[in-house]
């Protein structure tokens, strides 16, 4: 896909279990610029739900979410900075 936005960070996940990948997600989502994108990946099904409330909640922008064999795919825009 040519609209797909340039990745600024990625989070491998894989093997984690909730909270674990969206505490990573959520430490390294403080260090992006907003407008910055990250990649994460993960092989807990439970992060599609955890994920999403996470962007609706602190307002970032769910891009993207896939699953190929097992791995879910993310990405995530950071919108604001949290307090």
């Amino acid at each position: 896909m040519s609209d797909m936005p340039d990745i600024s960070a990625r989070l491998d996940t894989c093997g984690l279990f909730c909270p674990e990948p969206v505490m990573m997600l959520h430490n390294q989502i403080r260090d992006l610029a907003i407008g910055d994108v990250v990649e994460i990946l993960a092989t807990d099904p439970s992060t599609k739900r955890d994920f999403l409330k996470f962007c609706n909640f602190l307002g970032h922008e769910l891009l993207a979410s896939e699953e190929l064999d097992g791995v879910f795919r993310f990405l995530i825009r950071k919108a604001s900075d949290e307090e």
